[in-house]
Formats: C-alpha cells, structure tokens, sequence
C-alpha cells in the first residue's frame, strides 16, 4: 500500500534501540508507511546509517535510554526537528545468559535497568507529546513477559516488568486519549538472539523447547506485524500470532519449560 494511504503518513515517530535488529527494522516499517522517524540508541554509526536510508525526514540521537536528563533532552529535540511524536516504540533490550548463582551482579542490573527502568524513561520523557497527539506508546516484550525460562534470570525478569508496566500505563491513559499496546515477540534472527548461540546453555535451552517456539523469525517480519499494530493502536500485538494462545496457559509454563529443559 503506498505510504500517502497509511495513516502514519506525515506523524513522527520514536525508536529506541533502533540501531540494529528489531528496533531498525521497525524504523524502516514506519519511515516506508510515512512517518518521520527519531531513532535512538546507543550505536552511533549504526544509527546514522539506518537514518541515512530512511525514505522520510529522520533524527538520530546518541542516548542511554536509562538517562532521565538525556532523555528528555532527545524528546526535546524530537519536538523541535520533527514535531511531536505521535508514536513511541520502546525497543531496547539486552539479554545476559546464564546461571543466576554465577552472574555478574552489574551485569544482572544493567539488564533490569536497560530494560524495565529504561522503558519507564522512555515513556515518562515522551508522554508530554503522546497526550498532545493522542499517540501510542508500544511495549515491546517477549515470549518470556509469558513463562520464565532457566539461564534468562534478568531477562525474564525484566519482560514480565515491562508486561506489568505496560498494563499499569494503560490503565492510567485510556480516558486521556493515549494507547498502549504490548508486542510478544518470540524468538528473532538479530545479534541478541545470535549472541545468545554462541552460549552453550541458551543454545540447550532454545534446542529443548517446543518445535514452534524454537522457530526464528527475520526482523522484518516482525517489522511488519508491529507496525500494522502501531496503526490499529492495538492493545496487544503476537508475533507469531500462535503467541496469542501461550497466555491461556501461563501459568502452567514454569512446569513445561523444567521439563523440556531437563531432556
């Protein structure tokens, strides 16, 4: 469908962790359907380049999405450069594997703080423009906001944070005309997920899961379905979609997921 048909034509839009994977992927779904785009992160390169190729006006801006003061400063730049956003996407992310007895204290946090604190920047810096708009926050989360895996501590930890926070956020921004919407997002083919091989135990653990939810997906894939979301202000968004069916039996997953790891 051309971008003059999408209703994201002409609206700014926000990306953290948008240098590379899921968070540039989702940069190019928005910029293709007409939004203008401010990609945020942490790779500066990177973040250029995916700006760069960009077919509508774009910003890139070097943040730690943990930085209040940073933050809010990008938010202020947004402002000025593209107008207010109309839509956040809150993508960053980082993973640490492992055995919790045996991990990195700073480590284990800094994935707790990127994560679940960074998502709460994220949202509390660009709320003043999304009340403005009318907007949409999205939540990206995981298949572990769902059922915790052993090895993922933080990982998990932090996604089943996000889920709850989204949730809270929403609650708190109905009736003011704002949308939130969370994204489950199962296993996908970029440098997180390919990292997360090189470690024996993730590697295991992915090996010994269910066939479809061993399954990597590509980021544009996820992209597309993520976007589409973005433009129905969706409450909740499945990629795959068979995700969806996972929540009517959460709570017996911590049992199942033992099981497939101890094979």
């Amino acid at each position: 469908m051309p971008a003059e048909q999408h209703v994201l034509r002409g609206r700014s839009a926000v990306v953290t962790g948008a240098a590379r994977g899921v968070g540039a992927a989702v940069a190019r779904e928005l910029a293709d359907r007409g939004a203008r785009v401010a990609l945020l992160g942490l790779e500066e390169e990177a973040l250029a380049a995916v700006a760069a190729a960009l077919p509508t006006p774009a910003l890139y801006r070097h943040v730690d999405v943990t930085d209040d003061a940073a933050m809010a400063e990008a938010a202020e730049e947004v402002r000025e450069r593209l107008g207010d956003a109309s839509v956040v996407v809150a993508n960053a992310g980082v993973a640490e594997g492992g055995p919790f007895l045996e991990s990195d204290p700073v480590t284990w946090r800094r994935v707790i703080e990127v994560n679940l604190v960074g998502s709460a920047v994220t949202a509390r810096s660009f709320l003043p423009q999304l009340l403005r708009t009318r907007g949409y926050y999205l939540q990206i989360a995981s298949l572990a906001s769902i059922g915790a895996a052993p090895m993922m501590s933080a990982y998990c930890a932090s996604k089943a944070g996000v889920e709850s926070f989204a949730h809270s956020l929403r609650a708190e921004l109905d009736s003011r005309g704002v949308g939130v919407g969370t994204g489950y997002l199962n296993w996908t083919d970029t440098d997180m997920i390919r990292d997360a091989d090189q470690h024996a135990v993730l590697r295991e653990l992915r090996a010994h899961m269910p066939p479809p939810a061993r399954k990597i997906y590509p980021a544009r894939y996820m992209a597309d379905a993520l976007v589409t979301a973005v433009e129905r202000r969706a409450v909740t968004v499945y990629v795959p979609r068979w995700l969806r069916g996972v929540q009517v039996v959460r709570a017996a997953l911590p049992a199942v997921v033992v099981r497939y790891s101890r094979q």
